[in-house]
């Protein structure tokens, strides 16, 4: 038994755990979908501004058009993915995160 603190797992030991992948396999599957839904709508809302002026120009309250309100949609839904990402992150993604850092500190996985 030694006297001195335990021994840290490299970096590399630390990629190859089940739990580390499992951890990145469930960030990946949150997070990529979610990432190419909001590029496909903000996709969409260049495309629709570059090749349907006509349609985002059309007047839905006095002059606030459709392209306005599009616009400021995709401001809502950014802070909608912000604080969707938030809450999941805080229930399933941080609680595994930190018991694998506290195992890695701890010298439990080596």
């Amino acid at each position: 038994m030694s006297d001195g603190p335990p021994e840290r797992a490299s970096y590399e030991e630390v990629q190859a755990s089940e739990e580390f992948q499992a951890l990145k396999a469930r960030f990946r599957r949150f997070v990529f979908p979610l990432t190419g839904l909001f590029l496909a709508w903000y996709f969409l809302y260049v495309a629709l501004s570059a090749y349907a002026p006509d349609f985002m120009s059309t007047e839905v309250i006095g002059r606030v058009n459709i392209g306005l309100i599009i616009g400021l949609l995709q401001f809502v839904s950014t802070f909608a993915i912000t604080m969707t990402y938030a809450r999941w992150a805080d229930k399933n993604f941080d609680p595994t995160a930190d018991r694998l850092r506290e195992s890695i500190e701890g010298g439990e996985l080596k």
